[in-house]
């Protein structure tokens, strides 16, 4: 006798409701269904906007805690009808049945309260323990979640924690009550590979353990295949193919589906010589003053960080040299110190006009005028963005301060030349920031950046935020670009199947210091060092070339 389902999501749809000002709104979700066994991890895979974390949402029906919303169809969960149930039967199963990985930790737990208190809430509310239980209990998943040093950690606020650190806290919380389903919104988006793969190791492992069902929410197509049986996979509120992972990732009927597996970066970027040497890094050596330590009575011990430790390296004209290393390696503070905008001891000679520049010590009027061949686009183009400023005006203000276009008719021209080279069209430039998807603002940064037709472009985790499809489409226009302006990459990334179709030059950091180097076709075949080896099989297991 077969096993009724864990989870069955019949024909269901979602609409959120408009004001009574408002034109109705179309349906965000549409006769969704799907079926999810016992001990079975099935994804739900898609675009942004596809509808998966909507999905996710509307299981445990916390939409209805901030949105008007209408619904049809069922969701059955144990049995139980999840749509018509009472509040009070519904906040039963929340965390105690059903738990949810969030997205974003940061913003998933409480800056104000320690994570102990936290991790003790769940306890003392579904399974009434007392304080002291509660906290021997939060001990013990800390330490089965991979938290060093939990009596210590037990007490330390959200801030005080590495990304590592902090989703390993969210899945504690998650696990306190041993729920039957858990759903993982995007478990890995924001973090290192080794650290990815530890946390998927988590997951599956606790998930053997409790005998729990998985509802993974994401857009990371590898991980699918490595961890998922079954796969949903969504587009514009609809579920345009199912199945198991296997059948659907080597043999897809739709034409979306397609369109999702060949968004993966592929192959190995052929090797480029370049152009003369454009920038050289010799022993550049950065360090970071931390809090004092008192050393006896009378006496503080200075302690230093250092984050960049006697790194030495070279940058061939027309060239792209991809910086990878796990969070803390050093790869942002190298490039911010080539840029000037941190102190530093060493040499950084960047070759231009016959000249040879060195801008250790350079400031002010002295530096200004290699600005402008000397870029940066940043990793999260929100952030970076002026939400007061149009597009325009962000994309002009690098002119103006650098006296480059002549008259106000001209700047325009040029800042929507900018907007076609970034394959946007002019007509948006009167917008402003929140107007566009982040696809769309990584290009306004890159525009911004490529308008002054720099010499030297870094890019500093320009795709980490973006959906596969979406990355491939940055991926293409920085190529394009690179062709046409003849322009000079660094690409700082810990997104090594990105890097391995780029890059020509690769340059792997731990601890602040070089591990290994040289042309990236030999180092992504033939490692020489363990621990690019360890790097290289954490991204690149069951991708394939």
């Amino acid at each position: 006798m077969l096993m009724a389902p864990l989870l069955t999501i019949d024909n269901f749809s979602l609409t959120f409701l408009a004001h009574a000002h408002e034109a109705a709104q179309e349906s965000v979700l549409n006769n969704i269904s799907l079926q999810l066994a016992e001990g079975e991890t099935h994804a739900l895979v898609g675009e942004s906007g596809s509808g998966k974390t909507v999905t996710a949402l509307a299981i445990l029906r916390l939409l209805e805690e901030t949105s008007r919303v209408a619904s049809s169809g069922s969701i059955h969960f144990e049995g139980i009808e999840l749509t018509t149930l009472k509040k009070k039967d519904l906040r039963a199963i929340r965390g105690n049945r059903i738990a949810m990985i969030f997205q974003e930790p940061m913003t998933a737990l409480n800056p104000v309260y320690t994570i102990g208190n936290q991790l003790m809430e769940p306890l003392l509310l579904h399974r009434s323990l007392e304080a002291k239980q509660a906290r021997q209990q939060a001990l013990h998943l800390l330490d089965r979640t991979g938290i060093d040093n939990p009596e210590s950690r037990i007490d330390c606020y959200p801030h005080q924690l590495s990304g590592g650190q902090r989703q390993r806290v969210v899945i504690a919380m998650a696990l306190a009550c041993r729920p039957k389903l858990l759903i993982a919104d995007e478990p890995t988006t924001a973090l290192d590979v080794t650290i990815q793969a530890q946390i998927l190791r988590l997951i599956t492992d606790i998930q053997q353990e409790y005998g729990m069902s998985v509802l993974l929410i994401t857009h990371d197509l590898p991980m699918v295949r490595r961890i998922a049986d079954t796969v949903s996979i969504m587009h514009r509120g609809r579920i345009v193919e199912q199945g198991p992972v296997r059948e659907i990732f080597d043999h897809p009927r739709e034409g979306y589906t397609r369109h999702l597996l060949a968004a993966l970066p592929k192959g190995i970027q052929a090797p480029r010589q370049g152009g003369p040497k454009l920038c050289e890094l010799k022993d550049i050596t950065c360090t970071f003053p931390l809090k004092s330590e008192w050393q006896g009575l009378f006496r503080r011990k200075k302690r230093v960080l250092t984050a960049v430790d006697r790194v030495s390296l070279s940058l061939n004209e027309g060239t792209t040299l991809g910086l990878v290393g796990e969070s803390g390696s050093g790869k942002s503070t190298l490039a911010l110190c080539l840029l000037n905008l941190i102190d530093y001891n060493g040499e950084v000679l960047y070759h231009s006009g016959g000249t040879t520049h060195r801008l250790a010590g350079l400031r002010g009027k002295d530096l200004r005028p290699l600005r402008k061949e000397l870029q940066i686009v940043f990793q999260d183009p929100f952030s970076s963005l002026s939400p007061r400023m149009t597009v325009e005006q962000i994309i002009t203000e690098g002119l103006q301060v650098h006296n480059m276009g002549g008259t106000a008719a001209e700047r325009r021209a040029l800042v929507l030349q900018a907007l076609r080279d970034v394959e946007l069209d002019p007509d948006t430039a009167s917008r402003y920031p929140h107007e566009f998807s982040g696809g769309q603002r990584q290009r306004i940064a890159i525009a911004r950046a490529v308008i002054l037709r720099p010499r030297l472009l870094i890019l500093d985790e320009p795709t980490s935020a973006l959906d596969m499809t979406i990355q491939k489409q940055i991926i293409e226009l920085l190529r394009t670009l690179q062709d046409r302006y003849r322009l000079t990459y660094i690409f700082i990334t810990h997104d090594l199947r990105t890097v391995r179709s780029l890059a020509d030059q690769l340059v792997v950091m731990r601890q602040g210091r070089v591990i290994e180097s040289g042309p990236a076709a030999t180092l992504f075949t033939n490692p020489r060092q363990e621990y690019t080896r360890n790097l290289f099989d954490a991204a690149l297991h069951q991708v394939t070339a």
